[in-house]
């Protein structure tokens, strides 16, 4: 169940970074297929499943982020919280394309981060 749960989970995030990139690749290419609803829905469903699965293997493995037992989930989570918020300003509120863009690779670099660290387990800021 483990292993279903856990590859279910990087199967999410997989698409949720091509998700974003599509979305970003429209707005920089100035076209109106990210408009489309489906461009503006799933996400949000893909995004739904990846917090219930992520929610499940904090359950199933017993790593309870915010606790001394399991500081690299708590780094984790922040550097997924940077990625959300990143990824919205690259979407929704970058001003110009140049902003945008900075936001957008800032925002996979701490994806990165946290794919490193849930590999390791191992801390990396504190």
């Amino acid at each position: 169940m483990y292993e279903g749960i856990k590859h279910f989970h990087v199967l999410t995030v997989a698409i949720s970074v091509l998700m974003l990139t599509l979305r970003y690749a429209f707005i920089m290419a100035n076209s109106t297929l990210g408009e489309r609803k489906f461009f503006k829905v799933f996400p949000h469903v893909n995004d739904t499943l990846l917090l219930l699965s992520g929610i499940s293997l904090i359950f199933i493995t017993g790593f309870i982020p915010f606790t001394p037992a399991a500081p690299w989930l708590t780094e984790k989570l922040m550097c997924v919280l940077a990625y959300i918020a990143l990824g919205f300003f690259a979407i929704k509120l970058g001003k110009n394309k140049l902003i945008r863009s900075f936001a957008f690779f800032g925002a996979l670099g701490w994806l990165a981060m946290a794919g490193k660290i849930a590999v390791t387990k191992a801390p990396v800021f504190f």
